[in-house]
């Protein structure tokens, strides 16, 4: 133990309390690879800020004013190549004008689809395209299936 056995043991046990932490952290379990690449190769839904999102209970469609936005919405797939979910699309009649008018709700199916992005310097990916089909009632005018490009 050399010159200062005190020394060398103190040095000895400090070195055995650090060792437990740092054995015990490095065996927590963590999520399998294959996981974890999955979950960052899904294409996002790019909010109006520009914020990827993956699965969000709503979203708000017309960005310049928040006067159609989807809400309570409930995703059973989310994958490479499309998502799909179910929810309200929240609609301001702008009766007799924007700033007065009332939201009515409508049930829709949501798709989103065309992903692009997330190769060589091409950006996360992301969703380019949502396709809105109303399901029991429509806004006045809407058909029953709307197709509008992402933002992204």
């Amino acid at each position: 133990m050399g010159r200062n056995p005190m020394k060398a043991a103190v040095t000895l046990c400090a070195a055995a309390a650090l060792a437990v932490p740092l054995s015990t952290a490095s065996a927590a379990p963590s999520a399998p690879p294959a996981a974890r690449t999955q979950q960052m190769q899904d294409p996002a839904l790019v909010d109006c800020s520009g914020q990827p999102q993956i699965g969000p209970e709503s979203y708000v469609l017309a960005c310049g004013d928040g006067n159609s936005r989807l809400v309570s919405l409930r995703w059973y797939r989310w994958d490479l190549e499309a998502a799909v979910g179910r929810g309200t699309n929240a609609v301001n009649d702008c009766d007799p004008y924007c700033a007065a008018g009332a939201f009515h709700s409508y049930p829709v199916t949501v798709r989103l689809d065309q992903p692009t992005g997330g190769g060589e310097g091409g950006g996360e990916r992301h969703f380019t395209r949502i396709t809105l089909t109303y399901t029991d009632g429509r806004p006045d005018g809407s058909p029953r299936t709307v197709t509008l490009p992402l933002p992204g």
